[in-house]
């Protein structure tokens, strides 16, 4: 395991100037590479774009989108769920609200709106949506674009039981320190490959949650 190191004021970043960086720095063009296998999302780790080249010749490549809610309190959390222990993939991991892109959706943001009103009930009249990160690949063909929104405290949330179990808040600026991302690394087919973890008191933040945190962290919270 490795903890990177501290970056100058990077975890105390103002709540304002947060979403103001995000305004600034986000969009929502939907990256080609989401829907073009040929297209090999960049993760900044050699070991995981090969992992990635052989996925996508081996497999249909999975659309996804997932939601970042930042909750803007005086000091903002960011909102994640406990997936439900009986499912199928990732039972009991950290999570964002989200799911795969379906035909019906208008947009990946229509995709994570949904999902995040189906899996917590969280309403769309307190989200403000931002924009798009980069595109997150996994191990298991799925091509993740988060969105990044600001949500307005006060909503009262209904957890649907069959997904999610849980539904948590995270200090915004425990999440954005990079002294609290720790690198490990995993063999895929006898290459090397570094994925995030981000513990939080009894709360393991890992794989692709904690990788999209990561990304995060680089578009927002870097100068």
């Amino acid at each position: 395991m490795v903890r990177i190191g501290p970056a100058k004021d990077s975890a105390k970043i103002s709540s304002a100037e947060f979403f103001a960086r995000a305004r600034a720095r986000l969009r929502f063009d939907v990256p080609p590479a989401l829907l073009d296998p040929a297209i090999i999302p960049e993760s900044g780790d050699s070991g995981t774009d090969r992992m990635l080249e052989i996925i996508a010749r081996e497999q249909p490549i999975r659309p996804a989108a997932v939601l970042i809610p930042v909750v803007e309190h005086a000091q903002p959390t960011v909102l994640l769920t406990q997936r439900s222990a009986h499912l199928a993939d990732h039972a009991g991991q950290i999570a964002f609200p989200g799911g795969k892109i379906d035909a019906t959706d208008a947009s990946p943001l229509d995709t994570a709106l949904r999902e995040a009103w189906e899996e917590i009930g969280l309403d769309r009249s307190f989200v403000d949506p931002i924009g798009y990160l980069g595109l997150y690949g996994t191990s298991f063909g799925f091509r993740i674009l988060p969105t990044l929104a600001r949500v307005k405290p006060g909503f009262t949330l209904r957890l649907n039981h069959s997904e999610v179990a849980d539904a948590f808040e995270v200090p915004l600026s425990f999440l954005m320190d990079p002294a609290n991302h720790q690198l490990h690394s995993k063999e895929f087919r006898g290459m090397e490959r570094s994925f995030y973890a981000m513990p939080y008191a009894e709360r393991y933040i890992w794989g692709a949650t904690a990788g999209i945190l990561r990304m995060l962290y680089e578009r927002i919270c870097q100068p």
